[in-house]
C-alpha cells in the first residue's frame, strides 16, 4: 500500500510531519508528499497523488483560517476532494483545522496534531477492512474528545 499526504504552506502548523510519524508507527507502507500553498490547491493535490505517484489512499491537510471567506475556501476544497474521490474511486481523509476551533496558538497546535495522528490511524484502519465496523455508531471524533454513542 502506498499513502499520499497532501498538504500545505498556509498551515500553521507542519501537519505533514505528524500524519508521517504516526503512520510509520503503525504500518510499514510507503509515503508520497505533496505540499501546495492551500487548501484549494489539495484536491489536484490528491488526484496527483493518484495518478502520477499511484497512492492508495490520501490525506488532505490543511489549516483554513477563521474568517467567512476561509469557510467558503475550505468548503469549496472539500467539494473538490470529494469529487477527486469519486473520480478516482479512492478515499481522501480530508483533515481541516479551522484556525476558530481553538482558543490560542497552544490549543490550535495540539488539535491540529491530535486530529492528524487521529485520523492517521483512520488510515491504517481503512487499509484493514472491517476494522472500523467494530467502532460503527460510538461517536469518534478526531481531535477533542469522543462524543459516544447516543445508544445506551
Amino acid at each position: 500500500m502506498k499513502i499520499g499526504i497532501a498538504d500545505t504552506t498556509f498551515a500553521r502548523v507542519n501537519m505533514g510531519r505528524f500524519a508521517i510519524d504516526e503512520l510509520k508507527k503503525h504500518s510499514s507502507v510507503t509515503i508520497e508528499r505533496y505540499t501546495v500553498p492551500g487548501v484549494k490547491d489539495l484536491p489536484v493535490a490528491c488526484k496527483k497523488l493518484f495518478e502520477e505517484y499511484r497512492c492508495d489512499i490520501c490525506m488532505a491537510l490543511g489549516m483554513p483560517g477563521g474568517k467567512e471567506k476561509d469557510r467558503m475556501c475550505a468548503h469549496e476544497a472539500s467539494t473538490g476532494l470529494i469529487a477527486c474521490q469519486l473520480m478516482t474511486n479512492r478515499h481522501i481523509i480530508e483533515v481541516f483545522v479551522h484556525e476558530d476551533e481553538a482558543a490560542d496558538d497552544a490549543e490550535l497546535a495540539w488539535l491540529a496534531e491530535q486530529r492528524t495522528r487521529e485520523h492517521a490511524v483512520n488510515v491504517i484502519k481503512l487499509m484493514r477492512p472491517g476494522t472500523l465496523e467494530r467502532e460503527a455508531g460510538t461517536g469518534q471524533r478526531q481531535g477533542f474528545s469522543d462524543a459516544g454513542s447516543a445508544r445506551q
